[in-house]
């Protein structure tokens, strides 16, 4: 299966990990990333710890984990390759919106793209 069509659709929650250029490591829950037609991956982000990290270090990981019983989903090995702020792709793109969202103070939201490097099962052996 397609990473697009996995990611369209399965249930599921994720976790990106991020690390700043000291190694310093962070996770924070994000939702499905958005796969766009070159096969890279995206996710849209406020200005916060995560962002912030990948300013310092482009790699991250991000760990999918299907809705129900066992352990099964993805993990995405990734590196950055740019970023938009403020545009009405990023609107596009929304699932869902938040109150926060419509705050005036709530800051800049960015669409942050990554290549995928490697991609391994939830659990498991491979690498």
């Amino acid at each position: 299966m397609e990473l697009k069509e996995y990611f369209d659709s399965t249930k599921g929650m994720g976790v990106l990990a991020t690390a700043d250029a000291d190694g310093k490591v962070d996770v924070a829950v994000f939702a499905r990333p958005h796969v766009m037609e070159d096969g890279s991956v995206a996710f849209i982000m406020r200005d916060r710890l995560s962002h912030s990290n990948l300013m310092a270090n482009p790699h991250a990981a991000f760990l999918f984990v299907e809705e129900g019983p066992g352990y099964r989903g993805k993990r995405l090995y990734l590196t950055k390759t740019g970023e938009e702020q403020n545009t009405a792709f990023i609107e596009s793109l929304r699932r869902r919106s938040y109150l926060s969202d419509k705050e005036p103070d709530s800051g800049p939201v960015f669409l942050v793209r990554f290549k995928v490097d490697k991609i391994l099962p939830a659990i498991g052996a491979e690498s």
